[in-house]
């Protein structure tokens, strides 16, 4: 946020509902009520030619967001490490991941968060299972703090979210320019299955494969991330 501070432009922070700094509310854990909640406040502040910026989950926000409210208010968006078109294996999408492994995260979320959320960032988050990984402990400490600043149950209901939500018809009715950005080492969402899947898919798409990279490239790879957003949003 601070890098594009400084280049001028107008930066904002969105912290879809249970999660972070926003409420934690009962209801509403689900893809259409966050992008319904994002068109929102892009109404309330009068949001023009904006840039939405997606990472992980909050990619698939962003592209429900862009698909369904935006017309008129949205020059371009951004898909980091995203989970479109779906990640859920099923008879459609055979090679994707097997519902019983996001039922386990729930099950390791359910009983001990606070271990589910250092294992996810000292491990294949950052990639730093992998040898001669190095990410910052603060960045480890600071994924942890905004885990266990969200609600449990929000948390919860927002694995099946991302997991089973299907964003192939969204990811088509998009016209916008949109650039896909996606490392080939992620071991959270896989590549195959995600990057590879969706640019097929966006009548404006473009992609840019980094070599090595973990899920968590936008805050482990700030530099390279940041420089080719940049070059994109101001293209």
């Amino acid at each position: 946020m601070l890098f594009f501070l400084d280049k001028g432009f107008r930066v904002i922070a969105h912290d879809r509902r249970g999660h972070d700094r926003s409420s934690q509310t009962a209801t509403g854990n689900d893809m259409d009520t966050y992008a319904s909640d994002v068109a929102e406040l892009a109404a309330t502040l009068d949001l023009r030619d904006a840039i939405h910026v997606g990472c992980s989950a909050g990619g698939g926000e962003v592209t429900r967001y862009v698909a369904r409210h935006s017309r008129g208010r949205v020059a371009k968006s951004v898909l980091i490490s995203e989970i479109p078109p779906v990640m859920v294996k099923s008879d459609s999408n055979p090679n994707g991941t097997p519902l019983s492994v996001f039922a386990d995260l729930r099950t390791q979320l359910a009983t001990n968060r606070a271990q589910f959320y250092l294992d996810v960032a000292s491990g294949p988050f950052y990639g730093l299972n992998r040898k001669e990984a190095k990410v910052s402990e603060g960045l480890i400490r600071n994924r942890w703090r905004q885990g266990m600043m969200g609600g449990a149950n929000a948390h919860y209901d927002c694995i099946k979210v991302f997991s089973e939500t299907n964003f192939t018809e969204d990811c088509k009715q998009i016209e916008v320019p949109v650039l896909v950005m996606h490392g080939d080492d992620d071991q959270v969402v896989r590549i195959a299955d995600a990057a590879l899947l969706s640019i097929n898919l966006l009548k404006n798409g473009s992609v840019k494969v980094y070599a090595g990279f973990p899920h968590g490239m936008f805050s482990a790879h700030l530099n390279e991330i940041n420089q080719d957003l940049l070059a994109f949003i101001t293209a």
